[in-house]
């Protein structure tokens, strides 16, 4: 028997009964969760882990989306991870989690501001970030965790 695909709105009603903060530390074989240091050359690696949990979901197809959109979240965790005024010294930290057939990757920082969407500015270096992960992923959004910060995440559509 075939099972029904769930709906992106399953998806989502999922992490809100499970919660981030579970997730994230959650050992599970439909999860992957990676800490980065909070620095640059951070973004390489998330696109590398993204693509390679994909590529060994069978999802390859979202390898080059999903990378885009975890350089952008990643970027931001990263510039706002570094403010001076930032009080801990807790890892960004990214994480893929599989519920067929969608992925919800999301990337977890110490910050507590909210993600806010610029209107983008095509000429200017920076301020793009949301717009991309909003035209690439399906759905986006954030939440507060309950140990502080909070986790930016974004839900993609497989075929796998």
């Amino acid at each position: 028997m075939v099972e029904e695909p769930r709906s992106a709105a399953a998806c989502l009603q999922a992490t809100r009964e499970i919660g981030f903060d579970e997730l994230l530390a959650a050992d599970r074989s439909d999860s992957a969760a990676c800490p980065l240091p909070r620095q640059a050359d951070s973004v390489k690696t998330a696109r590398d882990v993204t693509r390679s949990t994909l590529d060994d979901w069978g999802l390859s197809e979202l390898s080059d989306d999903a990378a885009l959109v975890v350089s952008e979240l990643v970027t931001n965790a990263v510039r706002y991870a570094l403010c001076p005024s930032d009080r801990s010294e807790a890892p960004i930290t990214l994480m893929l989690l599989r519920l067929s057939p969608h992925v919800l990757l999301a990337v977890a920082d110490p910050s507590d501001t909210p993600p806010v969407p610029k209107e983008p500015d095509f000429v200017s270096e920076n301020g793009r970030g949301l717009y991309i992960v909003e035209t690439y992923s399906r759905y986006w959004g954030w939440d507060h965790l309950s140990r502080g910060g909070k986790a930016v995440w974004a839900l993609f559509s497989g075929t796998a």
